[in-house]
């Protein structure tokens, strides 16, 4: 039985993301695996690339081919090299930690506490021109 080191699709059209199987090479592309053996997720920025390197080391050694894309995967996070005895490339770039917005929130309550509140509420446009009426008709009464 060949065993193929693959790229199974998953999610909605315009947002792939592929879990990393071995397979066997006659199953179709999101059939049955064998084992999952790591995520990855282009569309995040930077691309979120996770694999089982324990793992995918064995399926290597054990003589499972990776296709093209998952060689490609390999060869960035360095588990080729490791199994072909080369050294190792740099490191895979990490996404900033996000923000926690309760701490944001807070921080800018904090800020705003002194502030009035009052002051920056405007009036409605409509009540503005029916307080405008009246005294314009009083102005022009005075006029004449």
């Amino acid at each position: 039985m060949a065993v193929k080191i693959k790229l199974k699709r998953l999610g909605k059209i315009r947002s792939p993301h592929y879990r990393i199987v071995v397979a066997d090479s006659r199953t179709r592309r999101d059939g049955r695996a064998i084992e999952e053996i790591g995520l990855y997720h282009p569309v995040q920025n930077p691309s979120r690339i996770e694999v089982n390197s324990e793992r995918a080391q064995y399926w290597l050694s054990v003589g499972a081919q990776p296709t093209e894309p998952v060689l490609a995967i390999l060869k960035l996070t360095g588990d080729w090299q490791k199994h072909k005895g080369l050294p190792a490339p740099a490191p895979l770039l990490q996404p900033e930690p996000k923000a926690d917005h309760r701490a944001l929130f807070e921080a800018v309550a904090k800020d705003a506490e002194g502030e009035p509140k009052g002051d920056a509420i405007t009036q409605k446009k409509k009540a503005e021109k029916k307080d405008e009426a009246p005294a314009e008709s009083a102005a022009e009464s005075t006029e004449a």
